[in-house]
């Protein structure tokens, strides 16, 4: 197998033109000693109040300081580079986050240093909305400013968002029936997603209200291959609101919904995380810990539906997301694949797309992204 980190030049190579991938994710403490500081980075000119983040530090502290992600996405890493290598593909990958080591700057330049000057992005963010999307947009803008400072030009784009790609849902569809059978017949399914506040949702995508348009749909199209008498219908609900009380966030809060449920008689659920690629915290301390205790309390049959990330069809997908992405760049005509009503999300995010509402900031990947000039000799 080829060095996964050193860049060739090879016109002929199925990711040609570009000479490097990075796999972008949002990062995550590895020991108690990185839990204050990886969540200041996180909120970050939020003016989140510092006993917020104290409860947040709990909830990693409950699991040893060490948040599973950073796990999760080396071996991702590992599925990528094995499959684009047995797909013909000399381009090294590699693995950068937004908020803890390795950074996405510090992966930048090493991409650089070693060759690269045309960077493919995939994100572990499947959904579009500012927070997963215009935010891992704008780490990368500030990345290739501060690399042109340093006299590093680099050009980086993104493949497209993927909650409506076969890879992500396919995992899915066989995730809830394993859930359904694991609980009475007649019990409801209920998608969860991380919440965001509604004026995030107001805005998101190029038109507004894009991040709860494209969970219905994922969720609906799910459902389509779901016999529709081992159920009683599905739901979409929230979990991991941060904001401050007068704020308004998406709802309904995923334990909220579960005592309706309760109340309203139904015999068991299935809680599916949709919208998380792979076990994040989010997962194992909101839905594994919280809403399970919710569901024991109340003596509602739980069962927590897998997430996608951990299936072969996942990596699969994501490397045809990069073929495909790739082959566009040199002018082929591709069968763009995508599940559902709502058609497959742009290349390049259109102006005023998911708009950051506290600032401006430039944006990699979009319509409004204007390079910036590299100082000094190096190219």
């Amino acid at each position: 197998m080829p060095d996964p980190t050193s860049a060739p030049a090879d016109p002929s190579d199925p990711l040609a033109p570009y000479d490097a991938v990075l796999l972008l994710s949002f990062g995550g403490p590895e020991q108690p000693d990185d839990v204050m500081p990886f969540l200041e980075n996180v909120t970050r000119g939020r003016g989140i109040p510092r006993e917020r983040l104290e409860g947040v530090a709990e909830h990693y502290l409950h699991f040893g300081g060490r948040s599973p992600i950073n796990d999760q996405n080396r071996d991702l890493l590992a599925r990528l580079r094995a499959r684009l290598a047995a797909a013909g593909s000399t381009v090294p990958v590699r693995w950068g986050n937004r908020n803890w080591d390795p950074y996405v700057t510090d992966e930048l330049r090493a991409a650089h240093d070693a060759g690269a000057r045309r960077v493919l992005v995939v994100t572990t963010s499947a959904y579009p909305s500012y927070s997963g999307c215009r935010q891992y947009r704008e780490d990368l803008g500030g990345a290739l400013v501060t690399l042109a400072a340093e006299g590093r030009a680099l050009r980086v784009d993104k493949v497209r968002h993927y909650y409506d790609h076969p890879g992500f849902q396919g995992p899915v569809v066989d995730a809830v029936r394993a859930g359904l059978a694991a609980v009475p017949a007649g019990s409801r399914v209920v998608f969860v997603t991380h919440s965001i506040p509604d004026a995030m949702e107001d805005s998101a995508g190029p038109d507004g209200h894009a991040y709860t348009a494209a969970h219905l749909d994922a969720c609906g199209t799910v459902m389509t291959d779901i016999d529709a008498t081992s159920h009683s219908g599905w739901d979409l609900a929230y979990c991991s609101r941060s904001g401050p009380p007068s704020q308004p966030w998406l709802e309904p809060d995923v334990n909220d919904h579960l005592r309706a449920l309760h109340a309203d008689g139904v015999p068991g659920v299935v809680v599916v995380p949709i919208g998380f690629v792979s076990d994040h915290m989010e997962v194992v301390f909101d839905l594994d810990t919280e809403a399970a205790e919710t569901a024991r309390e109340l003596g509602l049959p739980f069962a927590r539906a897998a997430t996608a990330g951990e299936d072969a069809r996942f990596d699969a997908g994501l490397v045809d997301l990069l073929l495909e992405r790739a082959a566009r760049e040199r002018g082929e005509d591709v069968d763009r694949v995508a599940l559902g009503r709502l058609g497959p999300w742009h290349d390049v995010c259109p102006v005023g797309c998911c708009p950051n509402l506290r600032s401006e900031k430039p944006a990699a990947c979009g319509a409004d992204w204007v390079a910036p000039e590299v100082d000094g000799a190096r190219r």
